[in-house]
């Protein structure tokens, strides 16, 4: 029996130790590797930190403990690794006393555990190792840090690593924060390891990112420093668009960064089959999350060559024949001066036939419809709802027999449209009424993939448990091809009365689960959110019916991230994964 003397206990013979070179001893259930080593004696946590192998299964030369399992390598006597994607080994310091050998099982900690773990997830996205990533998370999780810690960390990797700013790694972190309350326990962990991932992997390969700086003055106004930006995007001079963007963020408050940003976002129409537009606005909600001061710098700065090295949708032919709807728009936004003036004071309700057209076959009488809307008061949070409902539909409606990858026209047209009516919720600028325009032709662009429209079951009666919906939904993602029964089990989940939050609850279950691609994630944010700001059940329940069908189309996967994400777990409980289950 160990026989405690001060912070250190009794656990060995060292005449033992010496004939047989290693033990395991234990503490409080914790098994401890002891070495005898060149004359000396040596303590570390017997579990290796990679995969959980038993370290007194490896074997020790020239001061380096090796693990048989993976190869990971240690420095015996401080536990350093030589392999990054094993992480330091725990050590012991170790006494001999009168031929007895004594340790301390509690020693101080280097650094704070929640300081490591911030390290080893930096170690993680700099190696693009997941195993690390997913093991930081977790622990990250338990230190009370899972959220603003991570997130953090990866948009400072993200924006510095990557030559060509926010992209699709980013926006994948800002999803990930933003579904964050709405998914359960274990899945907050697995929302931002999937953020996280994604941002390394994006990262991975590229070179490094070097910000500009300020203008030295301060005293620029927002007109002088909006006209500058846009001029500069305008002819692709991206060094000169984010040195103004940079003494914008340091001398205006949020609302007029925000006019000058999307105001340059929207000079052209759609740019980037609407992903610029999208990202930056993933790009201000992922500053607020963090904190203006700290972070808007870095993180909006790196989404300026989204705006300068963007494709212009007016430049392509599909935007020109056989109608010309960017003519259509660029008429529509030299009358928006005249239309807001008329429209001003008024009080614009949303006809109940109003969204039908938008979904019509008639560019001009969209147009048309949009403008009269303006003049009759509507303001730029009403008209680009009306055009995210609209686009919902379009996901809702996707006929099946298109080809597969047409998912991703009504996707992007869905997700500028989500993106734009978010930007309201930042900016008043009457700049956004371009992008209304932009949205409602890109949703009429996509008429086709609605014809014929898929069924979509009406709100009716259901006596079934909520929860037995909730498990056929997920069964439902397990079996490709099951995209009219996830709407049906959707919209039954509603008529059995079942509470949203567990509906969204079990969605997210099955989003992230998956190796899901970044449009099928970006949908289900675009969805949650859709369903927090629509005003009526009907709407809510349309959107989550509309993102039940983009994941059925999607799913299943090969599901190899939430292996990794699994045997993380297992390892921060402790389990062994080594023996036979």
């Amino acid at each position: 029996m160990a026989v405690e003397d001060t912070e250190y206990v009794q656990v060995a013979s060292l005449s033992d130790l010496e004939d047989e070179g290693r033990q395991v001893v234990s503490n409080d259930g914790r098994p401890i590797a002891l070495f005898h080593h060149e004359g000396e004696v040596y303590a570390v946590d017997n579990r290796c930190p990679h995969m959980g192998f038993p370290l007194t299964r490896g074997t020790v030369e020239d001061g380096i403990l090796t693990c048989h399992w993976h190869h990971a390598r240690f420095e015996l006597e401080e536990g350093d690794t030589f392999d990054l994607f094993a992480d330091d080994v725990q050590t012991f310091p170790t006494d001999v006393r009168e031929g007895e050998v004594y340790l301390d099982p509690d020693p101080e900690p280097d650094v704070p555990p929640a300081t490591r773990r911030r390290n080893r997830l930096a170690d993680g996205l700099q190696e693009n190792i997941s195993l690390v990533m997913a093991k930081s998370v977790i622990g990250l999780d338990e230190e009370g840090e899972g959220f603003y810690t991570p997130l953090e960390t990866a948009v400072n990797f993200g924006t510095r690593y990557r030559a060509m700013g926010w992209g699709r790694g980013l926006t994948t972190l800002g999803c990930m924060a933003n579904l964050h309350g709405h998914v359960g326990g274990r899945d907050k962990r697995r929302a931002m390891f999937m953020g996280v991932r994604e941002v390394a992997d994006d990262s991975a390969g590229e070179p490094p990112r070097f910000q500009q700086y300020a203008f030295d003055n301060r005293d620029l106004s927002k007109s002088r420093l909006k006209s500058w930006f846009r001029n500069t995007c305008e002819v692709r001079d991206t060094d000169g668009a984010e040195r103004c963007l940079l003494t914008a963020i340091d001398s205006l408050p949020p609302e007029d960064v925000a006019e000058i940003v999307f105001t340059a976002a929207t000079d052209h129409r759609y740019m980037n089959a609407g992903h610029t537009l999208d990202f930056i606005n993933t790009a201000f909600e992922t500053t607020r999350h963090l904190g203006w001061e700290e972070h808007a710098d870095a993180a909006l700065a790196s989404t300026v060559a989204q705006i300068t090295d963007a494709t212009r949708s007016e430049e392509l032919s599909s935007w020109r024949q056989p109608v010309d709807i960017a003519s259509l728009c660029a008429d529509a936004n030299d009358l928006l001066p005249d239309l807001v003036a008329a429209g001003e004071g008024k009080d614009w309700k949303r006809p109940e036939e109003f969204v039908e057209t938008l979904l019509s076959e008639d560019a001009e009488a969209i147009i048309d419809a949009l403008t009269d809307a303006i003049k009759a008061g509507a303001t730029t949070r009403q008209l680009a709802d009306a055009v995210a409902r609209a686009a919902t539909r379009r996901v809702l409606w996707f006929a099946t027999n298109n080809e597969f990858n047409d998912w991703n026209t009504v996707h992007h047209t869905f997700t500028y449209a989500n993106a734009v009516h978010r930007a309201t919720r930042k900016t008043d600028a009457t700049e956004l009424y371009r992008a209304c325009f932009d949205g409602a032709m890109s949703v009429y662009l996509d008429r086709f993939l609605n014809s014929p429209r898929a069924p979509v079951p009406d709100p009716d009666e259901s006596d079934r448990d909520p929860a037995d919906v909730r498990a056929d939904l997920l069964d439902a993602f397990d079996e490709q091809g099951q995209v009219n029964q996830a709407a049906a089990l959707v919209s039954e989940h509603f008529d059995a009365g079942g509470d949203p939050d567990d509906l969204k609850r079990t969605l997210g279950r099955g989003l992230l689960r998956e190796d899901a691609n970044f449009h099928t994630l970006q949908n289900v944010e675009g969805a949650f959110g859709r369903f927090e700001v629509v005003d009526d059940a009907d709407e809510q329940r349309m959107a989550l019916m509309a993102c039940a069908r983009y994941m059925a189309a999607h799913f299943p996967t090969r599901r190899s991230n939430e292996q990794t994400f699994s045997i993380a777990t297992r390892l921060h409980r402790g389990e062994r994964l080594h023996e036979v289950e």
